[in-house]
């Protein structure tokens, strides 16, 4: 199933107009229009207030793993690309439904996980395997390099950005589990 038709099908369920989400998502009528017919795709921060107008994880918009895993093997693991972008998320965790959520994140120099900030309820914790990244979490911002680790509430807003010139792979933790 598209993104588009997913947005379409829970928006309907819940019984909420195009305007209404718009508006609890402080999103234009024309982007949530645009994201419903796959004419447009969005933001990981478009995504994130979509599906929290929604009242769903944004794991809600990709395929979920059965709940019997325990071991996610290299090949197995759920990877998630945005079109238009250069990032890969793979989870490490093996089940959506926990309440902890780990991440390998893979970001081509130059690529940011959001063009804007965005916030979320609960906790991060990231470890820089390899390159470079600034972090900007609300007006603050940190660089981390291989061996560094950062820990933060994601109530506040954040992005990572490769500031270096290679592949920056990352381990992040995060609760309650979003992808």
């Amino acid at each position: 199933m598209k993104l588009g038709e997913k947005i379409r099908k829970l928006r309907k369920e819940k019984k909420i107009s195009i305007a209404q989400l718009a508006e609890m998502s402080k999103l234009s009528t024309g982007l949530i229009s645009q994201m419903e017919r796959d004419l447009t795709v969005p933001s990981v921060g478009s995504l994130w207030e979509v599906a929290k107008a929604l009242n769903v994880h944004i794991n809600y918009f990709f395929d979920e793993y059965n709940n019997d895993n325990f071991i996610i093997k290299r090949d197995e693991r759920k990877k998630i690309i945005l079109p238009n972008s250069n990032i890969t998320y793979e989870l490490l965790s093996p089940n959506t439904r926990q309440k902890l959520e780990v991440l390998m994140v893979n970001i081509e120099p130059g690529m940011c996980s959001s063009y804007e900030q965005i916030s979320h309820e609960g906790e991060e914790c990231g470890y820089m395997i390899k390159g470079i990244m600034k972090v900007k979490w609300g007006s603050k911002e940190f660089v981390i390099s291989e061996g560094d680790s950062i820990y933060y509430d994601s109530t506040t807003p954040h992005r990572f950005v490769n500031i270096g010139n290679e592949t920056a792979i990352s381990i992040w933790s995060m609760t309650p589990a979003s992808y």
